[in-house]
């Protein structure tokens, strides 16, 4: 009797953990399709960002080749945003986000937080896309009114500033 019972709890028991595995296998299934499903929509979001990107980077292009950017009699930055600003100022070819922040001491999403901030700023600055990096510089025409009109009110400390502390010292 205590053999018949035994089997009878077994077979109760093998039953209920093949109805537990059948429902992980079904519940696994669906967190699959989602992950899939959740997957194609950031594969696609990440291509709209790009392609608004892009046309961001064209408009840009478009008001700079005809020479439309905000008027603005003085611009303020902070000291992160100067950094990046004199980085970008000071070269003739676009530089990548990594060249940037090599330049001013700060990390690449840094450079690209104040690179937008600078943007927003009213700071001209061109985007290209080459090779799969982003490539940023400063139009001439901005650079040129800068240096006429000192929109950023830059000084030579801006430039060097270790040089201010040795003389100081």
């Amino acid at each position: 009797m205590e053999k018949r019972g035994f089997t009878e709890v077994d077979t109760k028991l093998k039953a209920a953990f093949a109805k537990v595995k059948q429902d992980f296998i079904e519940h696994l299934s669906a967190i699959n399709e989602n992950t899939s499903e959740i997957q194609a929509l950031y594969d696609y979001l990440y291509s709209l960002d790009a392609k608004i990107e892009k046309i961001s980077q064209r408009v840009e292009n478009i008001q700079m080749s005809l020479g439309v950017f905000e008027e603005k009699k003085s611009i303020t930055l902070n000291s992160q945003e100067k950094q990046i600003f004199l980085a970008l100022y000071t070269e003739e070819s676009p530089i990548s986000h990594q060249e940037v922040a090599l330049r001013s001491g700060l990390s690449e999403p840094e450079v690209r937080e104040f690179s937008m901030s600078l943007t927003q700023k009213g700071i001209p600055i061109l985007k290209s896309f080459c090779l799969g990096e982003t490539k940023l510089k400063i139009p001439q025409q901005f650079k040129e009114k800068q240096a006429k009109e000192n929109i950023i009110n830059l000084s030579l400390d801006s430039f060097f500033p270790q040089q201010k502390s040795l003389i100081n010292d």
